[in-house]
């Protein structure tokens, strides 16, 4: 990562080379500093240097963009440019984005705030940047041939305005949206509130993630841009579990979780172990009448939810998108279901014509999580995580809530897998089962009990002929 040290002779190398036109007469002291990030580690929280103080947030498997003030103002520096995404060890995306990543840096701000952003275009189309539910001027909306020209390859436009109203924001460009959001152009905007606020609690750890979702072929690196419903490449942050850091939490931590989805559906977000009230949408901070306790959310395409909940209980919590095929990696959809097929003898004659053919499925599909199959070139397995008594049996967009007691206040460091108290964990009953008395009968249906013979049925069939009306037996 860039760091300031070399703020000076960078700022001045990159003025030189932008168009005095485009940026206009804003650009004082040549471009903010440019900071740029390609690891895709979580970061620690950036603790403001300048400006109002306040309680810096921690981007999942992200970080935040630095500022320089000038003259009052906090001045910001963004690059669209193509970037290498890796979601998942060994997976990597060609995708576009901010600053060396996708999504790019969270940006954030104070109430009150004037924001200078300087916005330089390395894609090979125009672009622009609309700033998600902020109140601005008209100009500053980032609509391309609407409120503003496109950037054009190799330009640098600048946004200037006041951050009005604290809460949980987004970025993302307004001009060939359907290639440059498909292709991961995003990022998240956080305005913290200039003083204590009787509808936003002060709280001890603030994350925050986006929704995505990409239709990459095993094999490829490049998503599918024309793709509308059936994408196989489901992230947070452009990430995928078992690639998703975990959050990382003390116990009796207040926490806050904003999540904001820019996919072509809606996903119901879902905490384990805690309930959590929805205090917060990009609209703004909802009134205390309004809330009520939840362990689910569902957020729809182009919202912000903000979500408190008090972490009281010790564990390590699944947190998860509850659409199943959501938490599963580079999944095909046209896949026949093969539960209840006996392939033994099928099985071994196959095997003689293609010795690596293997069966599945017909069990279910939790042995993908156990097979060492191999896979294509740069790809997810479809279930890979593991956890300390097993397969997790999940992918997608899958993480971990990891409330510890011992943790110290502002680490952020994986402390492992929980150690259970004794007599806390569920386990294998051995003792003798009894045969329920409605399980004497012999079963009936699509199903019929194990061991029982198939009830013999005269199945007759109407078909046309020269007895109008009549049935014939078959």
């Amino acid at each position: 990562m860039n760091t300031r040290r070399e703020f000076f002779k960078r700022a001045g190398m990159a003025g030189g080379a932008v168009s005095a036109l485009a940026v206009g007469r804003h650009a004082l002291a040549g471009l903010p500093e440019l900071v740029s990030q390609s690891r895709p580690d979580t970061m620690p929280p950036l603790v403001p240097s300048s400006g109002r103080p306040y309680n810096p947030v921690v981007t999942l498997n992200g970080w935040t963009l630095p500022w320089r003030m000038n003259q009052g103002v906090k001045e910001f520096h963004l690059v669209a440019e193509p970037v290498v995404r890796e979601m998942a060890p060994g997976f990597k995306a060609h995708l576009w984005g901010y600053n060396g990543q996708s999504p790019g840096p969270t940006i954030e701000v104070v109430e009150g705030d004037r924001v200078r952003l300087f916005v330089t275009n390395k894609l090979p189309e125009v672009t622009s940047i609309h700033w998600h539910g902020q109140r601005l001027p008209n100009g500053m909306d980032g609509v391309t041939g609407l409120t503003q020209p496109g950037i054009e390859p190799g330009k640098t436009f600048v946004y200037e305005f006041e951050a009005r109203r604290p809460g949980t924001f987004m970025y993302h460009p307004h001009a060939d949206e359907m290639v440059q959001m498909a292709m991961g152009l995003m990022g998240m905007w956080v305005t913290h509130p200039k003083q204590r606020h009787p509808l936003i609690a002060e709280v001890d750890r603030d994350f925050c993630f986006l929704l995505s979702a990409f239709d990459i072929d095993p094999g490829s690196y490049t998503p599918k841009i024309m793709t509308m419903t059936d994408f196989n490449i489901w992230t947070w942050n452009s990430r995928v579990f078992p690639g998703i850091d975990p959050l990382v939490v003390r116990k009796m931590d207040k926490v806050r979780l904003r999540v904001g989805n820019l996919t072509m559906t809606n996903h119901p977000i879902h905490i384990h172990g805690h309930e959590f009230t929805v205090t917060g949408t990009d609209g703004g901070p909802v009134p205390l009448t309004a809330r009520w306790p939840e362990v689910s959310v569902d957020i729809a395409v182009g919202q912000m939810r903000q979500m408190d909940f008090l972490a009281d209980e010790e564990g390590d919590w699944a947190f998860h998108c509850h659409k199943s095929h959501h938490t599963m990696n580079a999944m095909g959809h046209n896949v026949p279901t093969m539960i209840g097929v006996d392939h033994r003898g099928v099985g071994k004659k196959i095997n003689q014509l293609i010795p690596d053919y293997m069966v599945m499925g017909e069990r279910g599909m939790h042995d993908m999580t156990e097979m060492e199959m191999p896979l294509p070139d740069n790809t997810a397995p479809m279930m890979a995580g593991r956890g300390p008594f097993g397969a997790v049996g999940m992918g997608g967009m899958f993480s971990m809530i990891k409330v510890r007691s011992d943790q110290k206040p502002g680490d952020y460091k994986d402390p492992g897998w929980f150690k259970h108290p004794p007599g806390t964990v569920a386990y294998e009953y051995t003792g003798q089962l009894a045969t329920p008395s409605r399980q004497s009968a012999t079963g009936e249906g699509a199903m019929p009990r194990a061991g029982a013979a198939a009830p013999i049925r005269e199945v007759q069939v109407r078909k046309p002929g020269r007895h109008s009306g009549g049935l014939s037996g078959h």
